[in-house]
């Protein structure tokens, strides 16, 4: 499109081309312009030559009339097109001539609306007027000069407006004498045009800077007119300058707002309403900034870069992010300070902040990520620095104050590289988050170590105390207190020592210190009292291996074999009393070096007061053990309360009578089995009663052959059937062995006799020498037989035990 072309602003109708006239601001690249442009309007009666005019002066292609098919209306609304070669920009508005036959007298509405816009729109108003009509009283351009003065005063607050009156078709007289005649009918009109109140004495001159300019007849003397028309176009060059023809800039709106501008003002206008040019460059500020606003926050949404910053916060810290944000920030800001920077300075600043708040609100929540990527990242390298300078050896909090410190350094780092120069955001919560987080990790490190050293130290106390604590116990006597008690001090200050030395890397509380040992010394002490409640719960087990260990073995630790000789009423004594200490010692906890009768008490109300010479007296000592409680004992330091002790006693002795039972008939049988003698008397008798038989024995020598024969059978028999161990469980189940294995050790004897006298004679030494072995083997054989025997318990053998 040409920029001299026209284009129809608004129609005859009073449409307003919103199409037509945003193509053309682009075509004409008004919006480059800012507020470098000027508006030239031209008004005047119809046919006048207005569009000739204006396409000689600007170079512009408007539509003329053509002379040859007569008078007519040519232009239909308001035209407009940018000047030709005229800087800077100027745009040119050709209206609707005035007073036209195709409106008819009455309908002047049109008029005066495209009048008052001319006024509102334009810098510079050119009037069009014959030159035979200045002077006279009904010229043409009275009645439009009226509708200009009239509209003018519905515009509150108006800029000052070049009027330019173009003198057409000037005569021979002279211009210096037309322009007073014209000026004083201009000032006559003013004069007579009705004012609000505010401006009843308001001059002509605080309104318009009225130009009077002349030219030759373009008909006529058209080189003339062309000449003249060119010297007035040199004014138009830089007419916005100060001094220019448009020098008044007040009320002007940026070139990017012109066509939202002028279509608000048509509406107004139209509507009738006054027109508040003041209020009206608010509005197009307010709209036009609101709008570039929207456009700088879309396209920043829209920015890739800003698209990939979000993206990569998504995944981590990204090294120089309040860099770049900050710059694509800036180059939002940048843009609309430079398409709005023409704007209403109070509404540019307002849309302005309000469209940095709107992108801040848009970047927070990365920013706030960003934060937390580096709250988190700088919280990891702590607990990995703190547990590296921790496994390094070095002091708790030493450890802690120095990995700390480089933590916040290195958040603090981050930070100042994610810091949005055009946000005031504080870091400070996020940096007391991870404070907190530290502090949080750090006690919780804190009490995992302390647990540790305390479960370390604990046990150490338990391997320290619970094995010698057991071992002492199972060997109870008069030390054995003495000596936990040594074990426990000489322990428990090795353990509270380590401990102690293993806080001193802790900055602690000296009274949480000192509590966490007083616990230690007391979990020490709780590990003896727990180990001698365990050994007083298997009391009669200890009591009956301790019995069972002294009744059974001498003082040499060998076992005893009851010959007949041992004294046991001494030996059971001993024993019993042993376990009596075993269980003095285990009844209470003595770890405070407190002195106790229990031993005492036990002695004389079960020891002594079982025997036969037990007397009234022992009889108030039982009763004694009748309590739940000892003398001078407290409750939490008893094991085994006087009552259990008495059961356990009664209990121990049941258990431990059957030893003693089975130790007395071994005794018993072994002394049976050493005496094979008769007694002396019944030697005698045989002595005197068998004397015939002896003599008749002596007078036949094969019965003594006989006799040695049968001896030797029987003493075979005996060796090969075990008699004596046969009977040993009695004679009924002895008989019946003995039948079942009698017939065959028999036989068994006669082969081997057959044997024998098989053999050749030459080894009839050698058999005689077998014999006499066999029969020392017999003889060995009965003796073996005979303390087996004594050896063998003897059962339901009625015996006073009570020692």
């Amino acid at each position: 499109m040409d920029a001299a072309c026209s284009t129809q602003l608004i129609d005859g109708d009073g449409t307003f081309n919103v199409s037509g006239v945003d193509h053309f601001i682009k075509e004409v690249k008004l919006e480059e312009c800012g507020l470098s442009y000027a508006v030239v309007s031209i008004m005047g009666p119809q046919s006048s030559g207005k569009s000739t005019l204006l396409n000689h002066l600007f170079g512009t292609k408007f539509r003329e009339m053509d002379a040859f098919r007569g008078r007519s209306q040519t232009t239909k609304g308001i035209w407009i097109a940018r000047c030709a070669g005229i800087e800077p920009c100027t745009v040119v508005m050709d209206l609707e001539g005035t007073d036209g036959r195709e409106r008819g007298e009455d309908d002047t509405a049109f008029e005066k609306q495209s009048a008052l816009f001319a006024l509102a729109v334009s810098d510079i108003v050119l009037i069009n007027m014959w030159c035979h009509d200045i002077g006279r009283e009904q010229a043409a351009n009275k009645p439009l000069l009226k509708t200009v003065f009239q509209v003018m005063m519905r515009l509150f607050s108006p800029r000052k407006t070049t009027l330019m009156f173009v003198i057409r078709d000037k005569t021979r007289t002279p211009l210096e004498n037309l322009e007073p005649v014209l000026r004083e009918d201009i000032q006559k009109i003013w004069d007579s045009v009705p004012k609000p109140q505010a401006h009843k004495e308001t001059p002509l001159s605080d309104f318009f800077n009225v130009e009077v300019v002349a030219l030759s007849s373009y008909e006529e003397k058209e080189e003339l007119f062309k000449e003249q028309v060119y010297n007035l176009r040199q004014r138009f060059f830089h007419s916005v300058a100060p001094g220019g023809l448009a020098g008044d800039r007040r009320g002007v709106v940026p070139a990017n707002a012109f066509a939202f501008s002028a279509k608000q003002m048509w509406e107004v206008i139209k509507e009738n309403k006054d027109l508040d040019l003041p209020a009206h460059k608010v509005m197009v500020a307010t709209v036009r900034c609101e709008e570039i606003a929207n456009e700088k926050f879309s396209s920043f949404i829209e920015n890739e870069n800003w698209r990939e910053l979000e993206e990569a916060v998504q995944s981590g810290p990204v090294s120089g992010f309040g860099r770049k944000l900050s710059s694509i920030l800036q180059s939002s800001l940048s843009e609309y300070d430079t398409e709005a920077t023409y704007f209403e300075e109070s509404v540019r600043s307002s849309k302005r902040q309000q469209l940095q708040e709107k992108l801040l609100q848009l970047v927070q929540p990365t920013f706030q990520d960003l934060l937390g990527h580096l709250r988190s990242g700088a919280l990891e390298n702590f607990k990995d620095a703190f547990e590296k300078a921790l496994n390094a050896g070095e002091g708790f909090s030493s450890s802690e104050d120095s990995c700390a410190r480089s933590c916040l350094s290195m958040f603090d780092k981050g930070c100042e590289e994610a810091v949005i120069e055009q946000a005031n955001w504080d870091t400070l919560k996020t940096r007391e988050k991870l404070q907190r987080d530290i502090e949080a990790h750090i006690s919780s490190v804190r009490t995992a170590k302390l647990s540790e050293l305390t479960t370390l130290y604990q046990s150490k106390l338990n391997v320290a105390l619970s094995g010698p604590v057991e071992a002492l116990l199972d060997g109870a006597n008069d030390e054995t207190w003495p000596a936990i008690r040594k074990l426990l001090r000489r322990e428990g200050e090795l353990a509270v020592y380590g401990l102690s030395d293993a806080l001193s890397g802790f900055e602690m509380d000296e009274d949480l210190r000192n509590k966490m040992l007083a616990d230690l010394e007391n979990y020490a002490r709780g590990i003896v009292e727990t180990k001698a409640k365990e050994e007083a719960g298997r009391a009669l087990m200890r009591m009956k291996d301790r019995f069972a260990t002294i009744f059974s073995h001498d003082s040499d630790s060998m076992p005893r074999v009851w010959t007949g000789k041992e004294d046991i009423r001494a030996i059971t004594k001993m024993a019993r009393s042993a376990s009596l200490k075993l269980l003095s010692v285990m009844a209470v906890i003595r770890l405070d070096d407190e002195l106790d009768n229990i031993e005492k008490t036990l002695t004389l109300a079960l020891f002594n007061s079982t025997g036969n010479n037990a007397t009234s007296k022992s009889i108030s000592t039982i009763d004694s053990l009748a309590s739940s409680t000892w003398e001078q004992v407290p409750a939490e330091k008893t094991l085994i309360t006087p009552v259990q002790c008495k059961s356990l006693w009664r209990q121990f002795k049941n258990e431990t009578e059957y030893t003693v039972t089975q130790a007395i008939s071994a005794q018993e049988a072994n002394r049976r089995n050493n005496n094979w003698l008769p007694p002396p008397w019944a030697i005698l008798a045989l002595v005197v009663l068998g004397f015939n038989e002896f003599m008749t024995l002596l007078r036949n020598p094969l019965w003594l052959g006989v006799l040695f024969v049968g001896y030797l059978v029987s003493k075979a028999l005996w060796v090969q059937l075990n008699i004596s161990g046969e009977f040993r469980n009695g004679a009924l189940p002895g008989l019946l062995s003995l039948s079942t294995k009698f017939l065959p050790t028999v036989m068994n004897l006669l082969r081997k006799l057959a044997e024998e006298g098989q053999a050749p004679s030459t080894n009839s030494n050698q058999t005689s020498m077998h014999s006499s072995a066999q029969s020392d083997v017999t003889t060995n054989g009965e003796s073996s037989s005979s303390s087996s025997s004594g050896s063998s318990p003897a059962k339901n053998v009625p015996i006073d035990t009570s020692a």
